[in-house]
């Protein structure tokens, strides 16, 4: 396991916990998109939750690294599918910023697989 393979991991999780605290904690700027998306409330926790639980896996495959591959095409999967909503909403320069978010898990996973 490289160095770069591990900061660039860190990063991801760190971004990706960010991201769901910041849902957790209702905070302004993170959750007036979600509505203006029209993404019902009864969501957010559910998906704070996948990034959490995505965060949290990643820092685990520091140890076991499938655990960290699945975390990894999950979070992936979850940034894809938030462009994707973005996209229906027709919110087309919003659309950089779950590929901000998503940029260091893909990241992660390549240094990974090349280590």
């Amino acid at each position: 396991m490289s160095t770069a393979h591990i900061v660039v991991t860190l990063l991801a999780a760190a971004m990706a916990g960010f991201s769901a605290a910041s849902v957790f904690l209702r905070a302004q700027w993170a959750v007036q998109p979600l509505a203006d998306y029209g993404i019902s409330r009864s969501w957010w926790p559910w998906l704070g939750a996948a990034k959490a639980a995505g965060a949290a896996g990643l820092l685990a495959g520091l140890v076991l690294p499938v655990i960290g591959v699945l975390a990894g095409v999950g979070l992936v999967l979850y940034f894809a599918g938030a462009v994707v909503t973005v996209v229906r909403a027709r919110w087309y320069s919003h659309i950089p910023f779950p590929l901000l978010y998503a940029a260091p898990v893909v990241g992660a996973l390549a240094l990974g697989f090349t280590a």
